[in-house]
């Protein structure tokens, strides 16, 4: 088995929902998730922090059980101990997590790596990586997380475009009506966290994303 291709990945991480429980309005994740992807979600990323780590694999588990038939890739976010207990398709690492070169190591070959970059150095030295995306954090300012750098914005990410030919996810402040601007300007994907998990309907907030997300196109 061999990791996806650039164009795979474009594909499959075009709607990527990043979780918070907490933001869940009193919903078990597990039905927040699946009304999402009913909806167009084409991706899932469990980032939950507070968990230890037994209630993190029985989560990732139980969501594994779920994505694993719809074809919907799950992708495990820092905890590479538990990507590899659950058999997660995907890793994403943060600028303060473990090394990707040391996650590469502890990988199966085919699980893809994203990584988080806030800067343009940092964009750079991911050239150097052997990284499947870079995660754009944050395009707006967000309320959801507060330990990031300065937006990109529109034109960061449009720079950024130019600068790396790896699949782009754009994450941060993120909704319905400005979606489309953001996959014009360059973004492969929309990652969003209160847009869904937050909505009073993740199905019909994931519908709305993913016809906006499909209406804008990417640069090649």
């Amino acid at each position: 088995m061999s990791r996806p291709t650039a164009a795979a990945l474009r594909a499959s991480l075009r709607l990527y929902l990043v979780t918070d429980t907490a933001l869940c309005l009193g919903r078990g994740l597990p039905e927040v998730v699946l009304a999402a992807v009913a909806g167009g979600v084409s991706a899932v990323q469990l980032r939950e922090k507070q968990l230890d780590t037994r209630a993190f694999i029985e989560l990732a588990r139980a969501l594994k059980d779920l994505l694993a038939p719809l074809s919907v890739p799950l992708v495990i976010n820092d905890r590479v101990d538990v990507a590899l207990a659950v058999q997660a398709d995907g890793v994403h690492l943060g600028q303060r997590d473990m090394p990707v070169t040391l996650a590469r190591a502890m990988l199966p070959p085919h699980v893809f790596i994203g990584l988080s970059v806030e800067s343009e150095q940092q964009v750079s030295d991911a050239a150097a990586l052997d990284v499947d995306y870079l995660g754009l954090s944050p395009i707006f300012a967000t309320a959801t997380k507060l330990d990031t750098g300065t937006p990109w914005g529109l034109s960061g990410l449009s720079q950024t475009r130019l600068q790396t030919a790896l699949p782009l996810i754009a994450i941060g402040g993120i909704h319905e009506h400005n979606a489309l601007a953001v996959r014009q300007a360059g973004a492969d994907g929309l990652a969003v966290v209160s847009a869904i998990c937050a909505a009073t309907s993740p199905r019909e907030a994931a519908k709305r994303l993913s016809t906006a997300s499909q209406q804008g196109t990417a640069t090649p």
